[in-house]
């Protein structure tokens, strides 16, 4: 059974992390662990705005991008990539995170030009193996927001072994009911 992190707080108000509630959810005979919390290093990759996005004067495949990350400042990120364009949202590596292949961001120069970043594709983030242009996101896209709260909508998937005599934990309810009764918590249940 899988269950949102999320809708469990929606039913029993609690402050556990995922861990610590899968913890709970074992004690009470209904074993779980975390199913979808995305690789640490997403957590260091943030939405960022193409403000403006310009020909490197020393360089005809490279791109000089001014990119909104939600700061005051727009950070200069120079761009390879033969998709990008002003006014997408897109995923960025600030200097200090950590991709997979053990690459670290840096502020580098490229060409004499300042780069603060990296503008990422779905291979750079370790999410397929395409690599063809950068990851365009939706323009909707909350700016400087965490890219694994983009991913999952800001929840964590836990996966709950059912066991035949437990059928009342086959639903949220079911779980948020037998967790309420363990925090000694409310159970608020939605009516449609």
């Amino acid at each position: 059974m899988i269950v949102s992190y999320q809708w469990l707080r929606d039913y029993v108000a609690f402050d556990l992390t995922p861990a610590q509630l899968c913890e709970k959810l074992t004690t009470l005979g209904l074993e779980s662990y975390i199913v979808s919390q995305h690789a640490p290093y997403l957590n260091e990759i943030i939405v960022g705005e193409i403000l403006e996005c310009v020909r490197h004067p020393q360089s005809d495949h490279l791109s000089i991008c001014q990119v909104n990350i939600g700061a005051d400042n727009p950070q200069q990120i120079v761009c390879g990539a033969s998709n990008v364009a002003k006014g997408q949202h897109v995923p960025v590596a600030l200097p200090g995170a950590i991709l997979p292949g053990g690459l670290e961001i840096k502020p580098v120069k490229l060409r004499g030009e300042s780069s603060a970043g990296m503008i990422c594709s779905e291979r750079e983030l370790g999410l397929s193996d395409r690599h063809e242009g950068i990851l365009v996101l939706n323009p909707n896209t909350k700016i400087g927001m965490s890219f694994t709260d983009y991913l999952t909508g800001g929840d964590t998937t836990i996966e709950i072994d059912i066991t035949p005599n437990r059928p009342d934990a086959m639903s949220h309810i079911g779980v948020a009911r037998d967790l309420a009764a363990l925090l000694k918590a409310d159970l608020v249940i939605p009516i449609p």
